[in-house]
């Protein structure tokens, strides 16, 4: 089997759920915990395959994030993976165009936290670093989140009509378990 299945968390079973944890754990180097792949499921997922084998993945789970009063639908990417042996070869390209349609399907914005080494693919496909303020809506209300600035990117859908002005006020994300964002 190759190329690329789109399908809800709902319609994986439990054998394909242990590969692509298998898939991120190997991708990570052993650095994406239990809450991190709970950050994953819930939403749609990107699988790509290469003889019959699951090489890279992507999904995307919906947040609430609040700008300018205003909750915002987005379409939180988690858990972008490609297999140690089949990177720099397009497949983090094809997993985000695949995000990035269902981003512009179901949600007012597309948000992620990159890390250092996925930080060009994403600013390559026009995501930007939020310029301004990232916080969550804690279990104490509204908490600022230094360390996320400059790695926390937006995309807003082309067409879409959202204006995002980072010295308007901040990105505040809902609260989840774990690492936040």
């Amino acid at each position: 089997m190759n190329g690329i299945s789109l399908r809800h968390t709902s319609q994986l079973g439990d054998g394909e759920l242990l590969r692509v944890r298998e898939l991120l754990d190997g991708a990570f180097e052993g650095g994406f915990g239990g809450e991190d792949f709970e950050h994953a499921l819930g939403g749609m997922h990107v699988l790509v395959y290469e003889g019959g084998e699951l090489v890279a993945h992507g999904s995307v789970v919906q947040r609430r994030v609040l700008h300018q009063g205003r909750a915002l639908r987005t379409g939180y990417v988690e858990a972008v993976a490609v297999r140690a042996d089949r990177r720099r070869r397009g497949l983090g390209g094809v997993v985000m165009e695949a995000v990035e349609e269902v981003v512009e399907r179901a949600y007012m914005l597309g948000a992620l936290s990159a890390s250092a080494d996925g930080a060009r693919l994403y600013a390559g496909r026009g995501w930007r670093v939020w310029g301004g303020e990232i916080g969550v809506l804690g279990p104490g209300g509204p908490e600022r989140l230094p360390e996320e600035e400059g790695s926390t990117y937006v995309w807003a859908p082309p067409g879409g009509g959202l204006l995002l002005d980072p010295t308007a006020g901040p990105l505040r994300f809902d609260w989840r378990d774990g690492d936040v964002l």
